[in-house]
């Protein structure tokens, strides 16, 4: 078995923007569409940590609905919000207020308020005792059944992303999809208001951080904002057309390819055009089953694991720690 390159990539040898990509050459063209697709997601992932999706199942129109429905939802009163708070379940659904999380290591809180929509299990399932139980807004009477069925299209886009990955990485194809059935995966729901005025100077809407999860989701924002750190340590602002998904690398695959596909830092900048206009963003975080354990791929091993074995379920609480979601 031949052994992927984990080596970092030098400047003059990384890509300068991040590349679009249409789903709908792997799961609708030719064999050669697809194994077009398969390299460029693999080179664009490894250079980058990033890639942009077009052509994908997630209708436009229900991501315009969707962020219509945030926007009356974050409209509502503060003390109507926090009912709706869970911290018995890590704040890992339901609502959690504006200055709770903070980036790994940062002194100050983001400048954010978000809801989480977790998978909705059927009954007799093992898992139902094990992951905390959405809650919806009754104040928003199409909250539920929207997002249930966006975290399904979302994750679907996932699954074949996932699947593309196993070539190249030298896995069977349903590798992932046994981890990531019945998967820990979030809906985040974000809203950045106008910044406060006196706010601590250090804050921003997100400091700089990478995702837990194997991979992140994230339909085209509302609003300017997100940068990723280049390979040559500079921040490279991500420019995506409207509808288009922003697919990322978490800490949970980068631990399993050895950072052969890197987990890339990234953060959301306060607004630069003096316009200091709210940001609405749905990031979906694809997360394996709480057992499925993050061990080295034998293809990405290189001179030898940079990491321990640990489960999903694990790595994750010790990740939730870190941002303060949980003690």
């Amino acid at each position: 078995m031949r052994t992927l390159d984990t080596a970092s990539h030098s400047e003059n040898s990384t890509l300068r923007k991040v590349p679009t990509l249409s789903l709908a050459s792997y799961t609708k063209g030719s064999d050669a569409d697809r194994a077009k697709f398969i390299d460029s997601l693999f080179t664009g992932l490894k250079e980058y940590g990033f890639i942009i999706l077009k052509d994908h199942n997630v209708k436009a129109e229900s991501l315009h609905k969707a962020y219509e429905l945030l926007k009356k939802f974050y409209a509502l009163p503060t003390e109507v919000k926090k009912s709706y708070i869970s911290p018995n379940a890590g704040f890992q659904r339901g609502y959690t207020p504006f200055g709770q999380e903070h980036a790994k290591d940062s002194p100050v809180m983001d400048l954010k308020e978000f809801w989480h929509v977790g998978r909705v299990l059927s009954e007799g399932n093992a898992l139902k005792s094990v992951y905390p139980e959405n809650v919806w807004p009754a104040e928003v009477p199409e909250f539920k059944e929207h997002f249930i069925s966006l975290f399904n299209a979302l994750e679907e886009a996932g699954d074949v992303m996932l699947e593309a990955l196993t070539m190249p990485l030298e896995v069977p194809k349903d590798f992932f999809a046994k981890m990531t059935k019945d998967g820990n995966s979030i809906l985040r729901l974000l809203h950045y208001p106008p910044i406060p005025e006196g706010v601590d100077p250090r804050c921003v809407r997100a400091a700089a951080h990478e995702d837990i999860n194997f991979i992140t989701i994230l339909p085209a924002a509302t609003a300017s904002g997100l940068q990723l750190k280049d390979r040559d340590g500079q921040w490279l602002e991500i420019v995506s057309e409207p509808d288009t998904l922003i697919v990322d690398v978490g800490d949970m695959l980068a631990r399993l390819t050895n950072d052969v596909l890197p987990s890339t830092t990234h953060r959301v900048i306060n607004p630069q055009d003096g316009t200091n206009q709210a940001r609405y963003s749905m990031p979906f975080f694809m997360h394996p089953h709480p057992e499925a354990m993050l061990s080295c791929l034998p293809s990405c091993k290189g001179t030898g694991a940079k990491y321990p074995d640990i489960t999903g379920h694990d790595f994750l609480m010790q990740r939730l720690k870190e941002i303060g979601l949980i003690k």
